[in-house]
């Protein structure tokens, strides 16, 4: 698979999910702990792996077990590529990305697509009332958060989610390589 103009290994990124993950293992769930520097809620599967097996992308349920609604299934969780994201942002590039948005028909309709993609993958777990239509990273009409764009991209595979893509190919984090705390401690 490419991503961002890179090859990725095979097995890093997942196809796009409309059936259900397999569920995440204990080994996951401890690095996802460590990861997010607490306990993880609402896991329902890993999307997406970093090369040496370690949890990348949680998919969270769409109503947590408080009975609160969750609207980002696709959860960016390695500190790096979060690391990266959070730089992006930073520097502006979501007003950058925002104006590409507003002025490229394609991109806003590969968007659209994106973000019809992103309800449908989370709606194999559940459709809460309260987040109906909503999906994340302002899609399909804003650019609102790199994290969550990045996560869909690295869960559902480039080409998918168009500023996601973009966002992963400007960072400064690679899903080609391991830079883990503890490579291999998951999954």
């Amino acid at each position: 698979m490419v991503l961002g103009g890179r090859a990725a290994p095979p097995g890093t990124l997942r196809a796009m999910t409309t059936t259900q993950l397999p569920p995440a293992s204990d080994a996951d769930l401890a690095v996802l702990q460590a990861q997010l520097g607490r306990v993880p809620r609402g896991v329902v599967g890993i999307a997406a792996r970093c090369v040496c097996g370690n949890p990348t992308v949680v998919a969270t349920s769409p109503r947590l077990d408080d009975g609160s609604p969750f609207p980002t299934f696709y959860y960016l969780t390695h500190p790096a590529a979060t690391a990266a994201m959070s730089v992006l942002e930073a520097g502006h590039v979501m007003k950058e990305f925002q104006d590409e948005l507003a002025e490229d028909d394609d991109l806003r309709a590969a968007y659209l697509a994106a973000h019809e993609a992103y309800l449908r993958d989370r709606a194999a777990y559940g459709e809460p009332e309260e987040i109906a239509g909503i999906s994340a990273g302002g899609m399909p009409t804003r650019v609102k958060c790199l994290h969550a764009l990045a996560g869909h991209s690295l869960a559902a595979g480039p080409g998918v989610n168009p500023i996601g893509d973009r966002a992963l190919a400007r960072g400064t984090w690679s899903p080609e390589r391991c830079v883990c705390e503890t490579p291999g401690a998951g999954g």
